[in-house]
């Protein structure tokens, strides 16, 4: 299991390593040179020299001087090539948890902006009277057509709080953040008489 951002020289260990545990290196054998390796790799022997030492670290290969490169053990190649999946599967499980907590971070801002939704119906509700509510219009030109409730952000920007929305033949009450407003819908509003004005300008244009 190698991972894109996997160092060249270490793919290049694995490559062997695999090759010496799938036998197609024999124990004993000897394997090319550096520089036949480099040219089948595409790499330079610098990066050749690294990954042969990280096989002759674990015992996989055995380097002897003006000789060449030997394969050592089967066995080694195969726990190298363990340990390589073992610590490969740690990172992408890191990196997994990295994504899933950005995932939380997101969910949790939005349950706060509902809560803060909420809160805010809740406190415009208290010690209202419902026959003082307001109907307004949407027209096909409205500014908060295909827009829903939470997108518009409708209590901040007009302290009014929408009770209900009627919608040809079917009255939608107390619609919840998702609503999506049409033209031609009806909506019923409580605020006071000093921001109607406000509320339908908002309706109408958005924010001037």
């Amino acid at each position: 299991m190698e991972n894109t951002d996997t160092p060249k020289y270490m793919k290049i260990a694995i490559d062997i390593a695999q090759k010496i545990y799938n036998n197609e290196f024999k124990v004993g054998e000897k394997v090319r040179g550096r520089s036949t390796l480099s040219s089948k790799y595409n790499v330079s022997p610098e990066t050749i020299r690294r990954a042969v030492s990280l096989l002759k670290d674990m015992q996989v290969v055995e380097v002897t001087e003006k000789s060449g490169i030997y394969i050592k053990s089967v066995e080694n190649a195969y726990l190298f090539i363990h340990r390589f999946n073992a610590k490969n599967n740690v990172k992408e499980l890191r990196q997994k948890i990295k994504s899933l907590k950005k995932e939380k971070n997101k969910l949790e801002r939005e349950i706060d902006k509902y809560m803060d939704l909420i809160l805010e119906n809740s406190i415009q509700f208290e010690n209202i009277n419902l026959e003082d509510a307001y109907e307004i219009v949407i027209y096909s030109n409205s500014y908060i057509v295909n827009k829903t409730i939470s997108d518009t952000e409708f209590w901040k920007h007009t302290n009014g709080t929408i009770i209900s929305v009627k919608r040809k033949d079917k009255m939608y009450i107390s619609p919840g953040p998702y609503f999506r407003f049409e033209a031609g819908d009806i909506a019923r509003i409580i605020c006071s008489e000093d921001d109607l004005n406000r509320a339908k300008n908002y309706i109408q244009q958005g924010i001037n």
